[in-house]
């Protein structure tokens, strides 16, 4: 028998090749080996699930609670959800048809975007922006439409969008980050009404990420979904607020006609959710306590975003400071090599301090770097030294 050796490359669908891995966990993996390296690179909340949650998990698994659940997720999580969106945004949805449970936000995401995709369908993506979804887009046969919203205080218009939808004809949807990462910027409700008028009555589905929407410092974060209900899925979870990460546990909400196709396909993607960790998030979610958990942590933040705000801009950085989540998004000083992947790894060299590249967030990002301020005081007035230092022997260099 003579064998044929198999060619990899025939094997995989050819939409392959134009995805490439996350920036943010390639440089990251690249770095975190080094000796000595403080990494401000990772969105990962530095805090400790709280302990109610946790037993609420332990007594799960203790209970035997260890059989299939619904691809939905159990019915006492998603009248929990229900509660939460009910009682901090007044958003209102039934928990039996209205609400689906998710592995994190990132698999609820990749669901409604193969629900709704067909090929060269185009969704409209404002950056800098969270570079998962772009490569999700793609790898469901659409087309991400980058838009550059820097020169807006990294904020889309009405004007920029309309101006979008007037010249594609085959949008599908629009991502909308609110807070932002990588920037930490966030949409007013006047910001947001403004864009549901020129989005309503369109056949175009808004996709709000909402992830952070607990971590807003200034004013009471309010939902895409306020403004035009009937074609907004939001999507949330407890990764952020409740520093959840390795639970992997979201939600998508909306109306039930949007709902259902999109539980149809997560159902086929992971079946059902982990039932201790959605005993987790159902405490997380409807528990007494919720509120003063999340508020510990974001005054924590608060604190600590307004030390690298104060240091950074001492040293000549320019940046929006971030009204949500707990990213810095800042401008190198001209001063400075202006090749932020080159800044990055100049800044790995010399002082082992790694912050993310800003041109890994599109169109946009090029000039800046972004950092993670989910890290303690101490990390962070070690992080702000090491910048000082390479400031101060690199500011005659400048490149770009």
């Amino acid at each position: 028998m003579i064998e044929k050796n198999i060619e990899a490359n025939n094997l995989f669908a050819s939409v392959l090749s134009d995805v490439k891995p996350s920036p943010i966990h390639a440089f990251d993996e690249k770095v975190s080996d080094l000796p000595n390296i403080l990494k401000l690179t990772i969105g990962e909340p530095d805090f400790s699930v709280p302990e109610h949650i946790k037993q609420a998990a332990v007594a799960a698994i203790l209970a035997d609670d260890s059989h299939y659940s619904v691809s939905a997720g159990t019915k006492q999580l998603r009248q929990a959800a229900s509660h939460f969106l009910a009682d901090r945004y007044d958003l209102h949805y039934d928990a039996d048809t209205e609400i689906l449970t998710t592995i994190g936000a990132t698999e609820g995401l990749y669901a409604i975007l193969s629900a709704i995709l067909d090929e060269n369908d185009e969704v409209i993506i404002p950056t800098p922006a969270y570079p998962v979804y772009a490569a999700m887009t793609r790898l469901n046969k659409g087309n991400p439409l980058l838009v550059d919203i820097s020169q807006d205080n990294f904020i889309l218009t009405p004007d920029h969008l309309r101006a979008i939808l007037a010249n594609h004809t085959h949008v599908k949807a629009l991502i909308l980050t609110n807070p932002s990462n990588p920037t930490g910027v966030t949409y007013s409700a006047e910001a947001l009404s403004d864009l549901a008028d020129v989005l309503r009555g369109t056949d175009v589905l808004v996709i709000s990420d909402e992830i952070y929407s607990e971590l807003r410092y200034d004013d009471q974060h309010v939902s895409m979904a306020t403004f035009l209900p009937d074609q907004t899925l939001v999507i949330n979870g407890v990764s952020k607020s409740h520093a959840m990460t390795g639970y992997r546990i979201g939600i998508i909400a909306g109306p039930a006609a949007l709902i259902t196709p999109v539980n149809m396909v997560h159902s086929f993607i992971i079946m059902t959710p982990s039932n201790p960790a959605m005993a987790a998030a159902t405490e997380a979610f409807d528990s007494s306590l919720s509120a003063s958990d999340t508020e510990k942590m974001k005054n924590a933040y608060r604190e600590r975003r307004d030390l690298l705000v104060s240091k950074m801009t001492a040293l000549g950085f320019e940046m929006a400071t971030p009204s949500g989540a707990f990213y810095i998004f800042a401008k190198i000083p001209e001063n400075l090599n202006q090749d932020d992947v080159a800044f990055a790894y100049d800044l790995v060299d010399q002082e082992k301090l790694a912050v993310v590249p800003g041109s890994g967030f599109g169109p946009g990002g090029e000039g800046y770097i972004r950092l993670s301020y989910a890290a303690s005081m101490a990390m962070l007035t070690d992080a702000m030294a090491r910048l000082s230092s390479y400031c101060e022997n690199n500011s005659a260099t400048r490149i770009g």
